[in-house]
């Protein structure tokens, strides 16, 4: 029988540790969101990342665009918040709809990009340096460790549209000893390659997408996809891979509360640092 991975209940432990200190600050810390477009996916989490946001005791701020706004334009938008001493924090809800992911992400001033996904800080995650570490990198992996299985030798694939959001978790998985490759979306033999792997982490945003010949049985299925399906929020796996894993994240449940929980300790720790080197 499939376990379910349920990131909801290691989720609060999280966040109330990081309520904990954000109240001991001398002033609220502040986080701003980059929503660009009208993808529901990226709209839920932003209004997820809001809620919990503001029930921790930060200051919380969104900047919505069209589908057709410039790289330009947006740039000029995260400079004008690098500069604001009232927010520690700026995201760029990914993925953007035309936009230039690694223009946007790297106009951020790496000590607020609490997403993780500046080069920089990429860079020092490799490294094994200090860092701000991506919070969804590191659900994946916390996730990974709820199923107490042993991991080192284990090989992994991560399936996803981009290598913004891979590198860091393949980073994180392969401290562990995870043997870890990417697969694009449009991989050739896709379904072989990611068939030989006891761990899959799938994000492409696409419901149903993972089938069950492209599992292992008994693997471990980390679903990162959010999808709306007649009127319900599902992942990226079919019934029938759920089926074939030993363990899988829900969705909604696994990655998401996580994933959030972690955002939240990342915009506290900035907001310390900065604090500190005011």
């Amino acid at each position: 029988m499939t376990e379910l991975l349920k990131g909801k209940l290691l989720a609060e432990n999280i966040r109330d540790k990081a309520k904990a200190r954000i109240d001991k600050l001398d002033h609220p810390p502040g986080l701003a969101v980059i929503l660009v477009g009208n993808d529901p996916a990226s709209h839920l989490y932003v209004a997820l990342k809001e809620k919990a946001a503001r029930d921790v005791g930060i200051y919380f701020e969104k900047f919505s665009y069209p589908d057709h706004i410039t790289d330009y334009e947006l740039v000029g938008k995260i400079k004008e918040l690098n500069e604001r001493d009232d927010i520690n924090g700026i995201i760029v809800q990914l993925p953007l709809p035309e936009q230039d992911e690694d223009t946007i992400v790297s106009a951020i001033d790496e000590s607020k990009d609490v997403d993780g996904f500046h080069p920089k800080n990429r860079r020092k995650l490799g490294a094994g340096e200090p860092t701000l570490a991506p919070p969804v990198a590191l659900a994946v992996m916390r996730l990974i460790e709820a199923s107490h299985q042993p991991l080192k030798g284990k090989k992994a694939v991560v399936i996803g549209n981009s290598h913004v959001f891979a590198e860091p978790v393949m980073q994180i998985l392969q401290e562990q000893g995870i043997a870890t490759s990417f697969l694009p979306r449009d991989e050739s033999a896709l379904a072989a390659k990611a068939r030989i792997a006891d761990i899959i982490v799938v994000a492409v945003g696409e419901a149903d997408f993972l089938k069950a010949d492209m599992v292992k049985d008994g693997a471990i299925i980390i679903d990162v996809g959010t999808n709306k399906k007649e009127d319900a929020t599902i992942g990226d796996t079919s019934k029938e891979a759920f089926q074939k894993a030993a363990f899988v994240s829900p969705v909604p449940g696994g990655v998401g509360p996580l994933t959030v929980a972690y955002l939240l300790m990342n915009v506290m720790r900035a907001a310390e640092i900065q604090e500190s080197k005011s």
